[in-house]
């Protein structure tokens, strides 16, 4: 199996891992946290903030891919409280155009950094 890797410059990776593998027509991306890669640490504000920045994460690592939000087909959404699920909705469908990916949102009890969300997709060639 060939997988090709993508780390855009100036990213912030906070462990062992790639921020996306392609493999054939597929490319995983990991999870993005709200963090500020210019200062390694989760940026200041409310859920719609951290969402918002946690789209923008990936967002340059989608690009560094050579593909965009349209060509995502899945999607993770961690959450440390499963009562933001209303505001991260507001700034999620904002994001993805219609028709939207398919999507699982799961509440966990910690996120990396003390994030309080994390967002991971899989996009298609």
């Amino acid at each position: 199996m060939t997988k090709k890797i993508f780390i855009p410059e100036g990213t912030a990776v906070v462990g062992p891992y790639s921020p996306a593998v392609e493999v054939g027509d597929l490319v995983y991306f990991s999870g993005q946290i709200p963090i500020d890669s210019a200062t390694g640490k989760i940026i200041e504000g409310d859920i719609k903030a951290q969402t918002l920045q946690c789209l923008k994460n990936l967002s340059t690592v989608l690009e560094a891919a050579g593909v965009s939000s349209d060509d995502v087909v899945k999607t993770t959404v961690y959450l440390t409280e499963m009562s933001n699920y209303a505001l991260v909705n507001e700034v999620y469908g904002e994001y993805f155009n219609a028709p939207y990916p398919a999507r699982t949102a799961i509440a966990v009890c910690a996120l990396p950094l003390g994030s309080k969300v994390e967002i991971e997709v899989i996009a298609k060639r």
